[in-house]
């Protein structure tokens, strides 16, 4: 028995670190837009508001997606479908090069969206297979662990990616002003062919990884069962949503994933456009919000449930959040940056919080009301967007008065929100 028990517990270790690959691969790939933003404002003129589509077209392709991946995991299984979605990242990666090739953003903005695509298809499967992977009491240190995987490759995207793309930006951006029309048009083509090769470097890497995870090892889930406490709870249960949980936790996903892309994706163009702080310098403060995250997530993984339960954590979290959140308004120069970067520890223990709150008693429900969750990373795409067009009409700090309620929501959720049943 104690050989079964361990040669269990060594499978499940396997499947840990296996799916840790993965939110490593999509923390990359994902937080690339921090860098993609400044960039791609320069090389194809645009405003604060054109900019954030960037993360329009990322975060918006999982409202689009998540029913369909669903679908997508129901016939392949999450192996398969993990794979799957390493495939279709690697296609949006190739779309790059012919975007790069005729500078045109639309194409930019497609590839980003067939990426999030891959994505959506790749969380719908990870996340839940994380959830239930072992016990729901410890699901949030799980994700925890999966969540420093994620932004430790979420800090480095910036640093690796930076180098290259933002490469002496102020003095690109300076010699422009000087330039006549030819010019300016041939110094731009240059600065977007920039893109081309670390993104065929990403498409090889995306495939192979594909490969490696269709012939890996990685068991199969059944989520369709109920223990007979669940199945009891559910008998009259015909829909996804007749769950408060869910659609609640839903709208704590959306808010959350929006005020965690603005914290990452905002604060390099803020640092720069909002503060005057050179790209040089600039350019660091998503790691400082990835660093912030992998702090919160490390406490998660030695408190959470030893010492703190996840609702605890998550209202801690938000507190955190509002506090920090008026600091960078209230505040000026580098501290004000900071305090948008220090967010990422506010935001860190939230996401594996509301994960196991939201799929709680779901049983044959849970793979659907996945999908809920995974369409409300949308809020990625509409939240970054409202504060690109709040920063032209006013300024880039007054617009983090967004994050405001979106953080006393989530307190909300984690005090009340998820025990109406």
């Amino acid at each position: 028995m104690a050989e079964v028990t361990s040669q269990s517990k060594n499978s499940t270790n396997r499947s840990i670190i296996i799916i840790g690959v993965l939110f490593f691969i999509f923390g990359f790939v994902t937080w690339l837009n921090s860098v993609l933003i400044p960039y791609l404002k320069t090389a194809n003129e645009l405003n604060n508001f054109q900019s954030y589509l960037v993360a329009f077209a990322s975060y918006i392709s999982y409202l689009v997606m998540a029913i369909p991946s669903a679908w997508v995991l129901k016939n392949t299984g999450f192996k398969k479908g993990m794979s799957l979605g390493l495939v279709v990242m690697a296609i949006g990666a190739l779309v790059f090069i012919p975007a790069a090739l005729v500078r045109n953003y639309a194409f930019f903005l497609f590839g980003l969206f067939v990426q999030g695509t891959g994505l959506a298809l790749l969380q719908s499967a990870a996340n839940p297979y994380i959830t239930i992977l072992g016990p729901i009491e410890s699901a949030a240190k799980r994700i925890s662990i999966m969540g420093i995987c994620n932004k430790l490759a979420g800090a480095l995207a910036p640093i690796v990616f930076g180098a290259i793309l933002l490469k002496n930006m102020d003095k690109v951006e300076a010699s422009l002003a000087g330039m006549n029309a030819v010019e300016k048009a041939a110094e731009l083509d240059m600065l977007s062919a920039r893109v081309i090769s670390p993104y065929i470097i990403m498409a090889v890497i995306l495939c192979g990884l594909a490969i490696l995870i269709y012939y890996s090892s990685l068991p199969e889930i059944e989520t369709d069962g109920e223990d007979d406490t669940v199945a009891a709870a559910n008998k009259n249960k015909t829909s996804v949503l007749q769950f408060p949980n869910l659609l609640l936790g839903t709208l704590a996903m959306f808010l959350y994933v929006g005020v965690e892309v603005i914290a990452g994706d905002t604060v390099i163009s803020y640092a720069r456009d909002g503060q005057d702080i050179a790209t040089n310098v600039a350019k660091f403060f998503t790691t400082y919000t990835l660093i912030a995250m992998i702090v919160g997530y490390l406490v998660g993984t030695v408190t959470i449930p030893r010492f703190i339960s996840q609702e605890k954590a998550m209202q801690v979290s938000g507190i955190l959040g509002i506090i920090l959140g008026l600091a960078a308004i209230f505040t000026n120069g580098f501290i004000s940056v900071l305090c948008v970067s220090l967010l990422g520890l506010a935001n860190a223990l939230v996401f594996p919080a509301i994960w196991p709150l939201a799929l709680k008693g779901l049983g044959r429900f849970t793979k659907i009301g996945s999908s809920f969750l995974i369409m409300a990373l949308a809020g990625g795409a509409i939240l970054p967007l409202v504060y690109g067009w709040l920063a032209d009409a006013f300024n880039p700090q007054q617009a983090y008065w967004i994050v405001i309620p979106s953080y006393l929501y989530i307190w909300f959720f984690a005090k009340k929100g998820h025990k109406i049943r």
